[in-house]
């Protein structure tokens, strides 16, 4: 049996393990959890599972804490933001399986993460990179040609820069095929999500960025593939559900049973593929210079875009503006070389700059 902590537990992709666990207690065991602003589900979590008060933790540096005392077997990181970094470090310190689906603390932590993690450490929760984790056993890694991450398109998808700028906080909270929270479903309708899968993607599978491909599937169906060099495309499909994704990380090297529901085969299915306007949706083309640039780059890239979300949310900059915001924080950054004290300075600074440009926008 596996013991199990899992750190941002009131969110989606945290509520959505702990139903897993619940519907495999012979295999694993829930020994923590951590939240932020749901307090009345935390502690509703804490009495159902029985845990005690040192088995919960509020906030991000008491989850890292918790990771560092705890000593599970998996930590699930389902914290929002690179508000997670210092709990990421901490399950690769302490020796934990890390499932995970804060992808912005391996983007904005870089080789601090990626050295700290032994062989197979890390097991993504992202749909997309569980995809590829899935497609590469395919293969052997010398035999891997390309990497093509499949995007939604969200809710904007075929829209013109002139009508994105009059797009609406509610309309970007309409994603077509998954049901995420705020910051994650705004990040899909800008398509810094894309941008940020990426980089994560090159950071997971050590794989140059001019290999790493996106195309637009609607449908949401094929999550990911990976192309070998015999020019054999190995997808992975399977309906919209992130418990695929999050049962994959928790169970391998097995897999946990009616995880999710299989696709109907006796309907009629069309899957559509369609290149990404990267003019138009120029997020992606700056996460692969930002991805390349690497050094403290990718931080501000990451909490420009955190306090650029909100401003749109609160009415004070258009769509288009999130990503206006990005591209001039990163023009005015001086890099600083990679540690916990750059990355995490390089991020006030990036806050602050932001928000100094929302002021004037």
């Amino acid at each position: 049996m596996r013991t199990v902590l899992v750190l941002g537990s009131t969110g989606s992709v945290g509520t959505q393990t702990i139903e897993l666990l619940e519907a495999n207690p012979e295999k694993f065991k829930l020994v923590g959890v951590s939240g932020n602003s749901n307090k009345e589900l935390l502690e509703s979590q804490r009495t159902k599972y029985s845990l005690s008060p040192d088995q919960v933790a509020l906030g991000p540096v008491a989850a890292a804490e918790l990771v560092a005392t705890t000593k599970a077997d998996v930590v699930v990181n389902g914290i929002t933001g690179s508000a997670g970094l210092k709990a990421t470090m901490a399950a690769l310190e302490v020796g934990s399986q890390l499932a995970l689906a804060n992808k912005e603390s391996l983007i904005v932590g870089g080789k601090l993460v990626t050295d700290l993690a032994k062989a197979g450490q890390i097991l993504p929760v992202d749909s997309e990179h569980s995809a590829i984790a899935q497609c590469l056993m395919s293969g052997q890694k010398g035999e891997v040609s390309k990497l093509v991450l499949t995007a939604s398109g969200g809710p904007f998808r075929g829209m013109s820069l002139a009508e994105l700028e009059s797009v609406t906080p509610a309309q970007a909270l309409k994603h077509p095929t998954w049901s995420m929270g705020k910051v994650i479903t705004t990040n899909s309708a800008t398509m810094v999500n894309k941008g940020l899968e990426v980089i994560e993607a090159h950071m997971l599978f050590d794989v140059p960025f001019e290999d790493i491909a996106v195309t637009v599937h609607p449908q949401s169906i094929v999550h990911s593939m990976v192309e070998f060099f015999d020019g054999s495309v190995i997808a992975q499909a399977s309906i919209p559900d992130m418990k695929l994704a999050i049962g994959f990380a928790l169970g391998h090297p097995d897999r946990l049973k009616d995880a999710t529901k299989p696709i109907d085969w006796s309907l009629s299915h069309t899957w559509q593929f369609e290149p990404l306007d990267e003019e138009v949706f120029r997020a992606v083309k700056l996460a692969r210079q930002v991805g390349l640039a690497g050094k403290t780059f990718p931080a501000v890239y990451n909490a420009a875009n955190e306090e650029a979300v909100e401003a749109f949310h609160e009415n004070k900059i258009s769509f288009l503006g999130i990503t206006r915001i990005i591209e001039e924080a990163l023009q005015l950054h001086e890099p600083n070389d990679l540690s916990l004290e750059g990355v995490l300075n390089a991020e006030a600074w990036a806050r602050q700059v932001a928000n100094s440009l929302i002021a004037e926008a």
